[in-house]
């Protein structure tokens, strides 16, 4: 899966189910969703699963951390890295 197609399951799914919004413009790629009080423990679970279900992964617990699920790019870039190792 491109890195494209990745962001654009992510985003559809942040814009959708936790925004309730059609607006992409509502969501730069690079905004805190904790800060914008977009995210909560529930969002992250459904991060999760969305990552593990659509990307053939495994998320550790470990890795679930604000570093690599707090924005859009944040989460891209931790699903790179993940599928890379």
């Amino acid at each position: 899966m491109t890195e494209t197609a990745i962001r654009e399951t992510i985003r559809g799914h942040i814009l959708e189910n936790l925004m309730f919004t059609d607006d992409p413009s509502r969501l730069p790629d690079d905004a805190s969703l904790l800060e914008m009080g977009v995210i909560d423990s529930t969002g992250v679970l459904e991060l999760v699963l969305l990552m593990e279900e659509n990307f053939a992964m495994k998320v550790q617990d470990a890795a679930i951390i604000p570093e690599n699920f707090d924005s859009v790019d944040r989460m891209v870039s931790f699903v790179l890295r993940s599928k890379s190792a």
